[in-house]
């Protein structure tokens, strides 16, 4: 295996010179350290670990830490964030570490453990929740982290996100502006904090057409197909007036709610009107839906590289409002969505 003297000679320079270089000093011109990396990259050179933290005081190790599931190898958002992050922080002269917790372990607990060992520089969070422990502890013990999201309605932390509220507060005016008066919203889990931004985007929209919200048309759960179908035919089962619009917060809820629909006999849009927010998933094109579903898109591939770029902003000392970043998306109409049925 190749070391650091060889990766030195190899560049021809001193052995300090290299590992300032590959260690991304500020002394180092850009120049003579892709230079560096690229020579390292030829050798197959690896870092020894211990040595870097005594040189930079970091490892360059982050880490994701994932509840386990019965069906965490089969979906489609958790591979490609983790195969996303692998990928950016691999190019950074990083390395990304996939921690899955043990059934019914206390997710602080997991935490005091990595960072007990002292090699993690950092973490990634996803699913964050409105009041979300793990941000109180990793600010507790100074341990950097972004987030996939934000928390509250003024965050103080590194993050990248999309704007959730602005999403369903577009999907929601696009209806009411079709003379829609019922609309539902099949969300996800109650407490994410995604979710609570969407529910105030949608409950925004209908305010400003002056209509009343109706708890019993918010649905809450795991975004799923099943969550979609359930829903669906529930609303359609009691009793009153039935929604003449469905906004999904995902594709795969849509899917459900356009089985639900044709099992009801109903039609899309002549008699409900349906909406989604698409991820851009390969495995479940909404324009490929029968008839193409109208969607707000930001595709979930264009977070991983902002993550890993406010992660090692935040590492490097970088100030708090250059970590904290909105992503675009678009509204994209096709034929799920018409005037509200007379």
């Amino acid at each position: 295996m190749a070391t650091l003297k060889d990766v030195a000679r190899a560049a021809g320079l001193s052995v300090t010179q290299t590992s300032r270089a590959l260690n991304d000093h500020s002394d180092v011109n850009e120049t003579t350290r892709k230079r560096v990396k690229a020579v390292a990259r030829s050798l197959n050179y690896q870092a020894n670990i211990s040595a870097r933290k005594l040189v930079t005081g970091r490892s360059g190790m982050v880490a994701l830490v994932v509840p386990q599931s019965t069906n965490l190898a089969e979906d489609g958002l958790f591979i490609e964030g983790v195969a996303g992050l692998s990928a950016q922080f691999s190019g950074r002269g990083m390395q990304f570490v996939l921690h899955v917790t043990r059934p019914q372990e206390p997710i602080i607990e997991v935490y005091k453990r990595l960072i007990g060992n002292g090699v993690l520089d950092g973490f990634v969070l996803f699913s964050p929740s409105d009041d979300d422990p793990r941000v109180a502890f990793l600010r507790e013990n100074a341990i950097p982290f972004v987030v996939h999201g934000r928390i509250g309605p003024a965050p103080d932390h590194a993050y990248f996100d999309i704007e959730n509220e602005g999403i369903l507060y577009q999907m929601a005016s696009h209806l009411t502006g079709l003379g829609h008066r019922r609309i539902a919203l099949i969300n996800g889990r109650q407490g994410l904090s995604f979710a609570s931004a969407r529910l105030r985007g949608y409950r925004r929209a209908l305010e400003e057409a002056g209509i009343a919200f109706d708890p019993a048309l918010t649905r809450h759960g795991e975004m799923t197909e099943a969550l979609g179908l359930v829903s669906t035919v529930e609303m359609f089962r009691l009793g009153g007036p039935r929604p003449t619009a469905i906004i999904c917060s995902h594709v795969h809820i849509a899917k459900g709610v356009y089985k639900a629909l044709e099992a009801l006999g109903l039609s899309i849009p002549g008699d409900v009107s349906v909406m989604a927010h698409d991820d851009h998933m390969p495995a479940l094109r909404a324009s490929a839906f029968f008839p193409a579903l109208s969607v707000t898109k930001a595709p979930l591939r264009d977070s991983w590289e902002p993550l890993a770029d406010c992660l090692a902003g935040l590492l490097e000392g970088r100030p708090l409002k250059e970590l904290q970043r909105v992503g675009p998306h678009e509204l994209i109409i096709r034929n799920s969505t018409g005037p509200a049925p007379e």
